[in-house]
């Protein structure tokens, strides 16, 4: 039976919103789950919006200490600037306890994005 529903679980990683400057979204508790990815989806974009997408990684849920997740942790499709209408991949590999995504902005006035992170839990099959 194909049954991808009852193996995962599902947390907000950004709010989905039209996103005018950089931010970030919400620790996610990693303690219970073997992994986690986000897929992270874009709408429009006004006036050349150049944003980008990363993973933080922290110990703890205080903002200042989440750092950028080092790149061999990481798997993305993502490009350095997101795409109109576009879905993209991030993996995180690394060992911190939580984790979160940043958008960062160069440039333009607003784009379109939310991002969903998706865990694999270590107890299963999830309520």
């Amino acid at each position: 039976m194909r049954d991808l529903y009852s193996n995962i679980s599902a947390a907000l990683a950004l709010v989905p919103a039209v996103k005018t400057a950089a931010g970030v979204g919400p620790a996610i508790d990693l303690l219970n789950a073997k992994g986690v990815a986000f897929i992270v989806n874009t709408g429009a974009i006004v006036s050349a919006g150049d944003f980008g997408v990363k993973v933080q990684e922290s110990d703890t849920t205080e903002t200042g200490d989440f750092t950028d997740a080092s790149a061999d942790v990481v798997d993305s499709n993502a490009p350095a600037t997101l795409e109109a209408s576009s879905a993209y991949r991030l993996g995180y590999r690394g060992f911190k306890r939580y984790v979160r995504l940043a958008l960062t902005t160069a440039g333009g006035t607003s784009i379109a994005a939310g991002a969903v992170a998706i865990l694999d839990p270590l107890d299963r099959p999830v309520a």
